[in-house]
């Protein structure tokens, strides 16, 4: 029999949740956080989707190369967020997939496995 060591995709990894926030590694990110394949984020997002502006998520907007997609977490449920917000950061070339926060959480995980170049954005639960 062969064993072959499987190899982890490199960057940060959503393994849990802990309270309303997520857990990556050791530290738990409470109040929500940005994440993209190079690190995390501890984010102080805003208390409702509808605030989010492009300008709090501007270190995953300006990334070079850029991403393939924005995953939004938008908290407890899915809710829609303003339609401008989505217009500006398909404007710089990316999608934008809208998901609670707990799917958005998984589906990184997911994609992170596939080595796709993804971001994302997750309110706290």
């Amino acid at each position: 029999m062969e064993l072959r060591r499987e190899e982890i995709p490199q960057g940060p990894i959503i393994t849990g949740f802990a309270g309303h926030g997520f857990r990556v590694g050791e530290r738990v990110y409470a109040r929500g956080l940005l994440i993209d394949p190079g690190g995390v984020i501890a984010w102080d997002a805003p208390e409702g989707i509808e605030q989010l502006e492009p300008a709090m998520i501007a270190p995953l907007l300006d990334l070079d190369p850029i991403p393939e997609f924005l995953l939004l977490g938008t908290g407890v449920r899915l809710l829609q967020p303003p339609r401008s917000l989505v217009r500006v950061i398909e404007a710089r070339g990316l999608g934008v997939e809208v998901m609670d926060s707990r799917a958005a959480a998984r589906a990184w995980g997911v994609l992170r496995q596939e080595e796709r170049q993804v971001v994302g954005a997750l309110m706290p639960l």
